[in-house]
């Protein structure tokens, strides 16, 4: 059974309704173990006092800020949950923009957001109101440590809530650099053509995880005593010549520049 993230309730003006979120995604890794590499034993934190010079247990430890250089201010956890503010059980809708005009650049998490017990009705008035103004709503909610701005949305028969990065979480000096020129005339027409030619539906089943997979691999074949698989690596040279690179492009996914027709699935009669 999925666990639930956050419970509360949202407030739309004067209407309040109860909802659950739930973990929308999780990325997938495979995950390995420290092993002690003479014999292959786990190897396992210890939880160390360097003043005592000692092993202590969790149970000994408590939350610290440090103020200066060796000094802390000790935090509990009952404190934090006294100046928790209104946003720890209540989202209040702030505000409502276009479908369109928050960059996902600022999209963090996302979660499902179902009616909590009693809200069914409110939950899918205010759902249906968002898909007839095509406007999402702008809340804060506070919950793992910390308050965040979010969005949310409607999509099909339910919302989703996105968590939001805040204007001084985003790296402005990472930014690249502007391009400072976008091609000649006949490079930019290739160009588009080459956009609209691979242009086609998202359908996120057909994209997995090569490198996952690679390593899963690579450890059933060790698991089995076999020859490691070396995944060849293509060699891609530097651009020299642009309209060359783009009519070659081209080419690659669709002779002359037109769009490779559909292939037919042939159908066999029964015999």
């Amino acid at each position: 059974m999925a666990s639930i993230v956050w419970k509360g309730f949202v407030s739309f003006g004067l209407v309040s309704f109860p909802v659950r979120l739930f973990a929308a995604a999780r990325a997938e890794a495979v995950h390995f173990h420290m092993l002690h590499k003479k014999d292959l034993s786990r190897v396992k934190e210890v939880w160390y006092c360097a003043a005592e010079d000692r092993r202590i247990e969790r149970a000994d430890m408590v939350k610290g800020y440090e103020t200066s250089k060796g000094q802390y201010v000790v935090v509990e956890d009952e404190e934090l949950k006294k100046i928790a503010p209104p946003t720890a059980s209540t989202m209040d809708i702030l505000q409502f923009v276009r479908d369109t005009e928050v960059d996902p650049i600022y999209f963090e998490k996302s979660y499902y957001v179902a009616p909590g017990e009693g809200g069914s009705k409110p939950y899918g008035l205010f759902m249906k109101a968002l898909q007839e103004t095509k406007f999402n709503a702008i809340a804060k909610v506070s919950m793992h440590g910390r308050e965040d701005a979010v969005l949310i949305r409607a999509a099909g028969d339910r919302l989703i809530l996105h968590t939001l990065y805040y204007e001084d979480e985003l790296h402005a000096g990472n930014k690249a650099g502007a391009a400072k020129t976008s091609g000649t005339a006949k490079e930019l027409a290739l160009a588009i053509q080459l956009v609209r030619q691979l242009a086609a539906p998202f359908k996120p089943e057909e994209f997995h995880d090569t490198y996952r997979e690679n390593v899963e691999k690579l450890i059933e074949q060790k698991k089995r005593s076999k020859a490691i698989t070396i995944v060849p690596k293509a060699k891609r040279a530097p651009v020299i010549d642009l309209m060359e690179a783009l009519q070659k492009s081209l080419k690659a996914s669709g002779s002359d520049g037109k769009r490779a027709p559909a292939a037919k699935k042939s159908r066999r009669k029964a015999a």
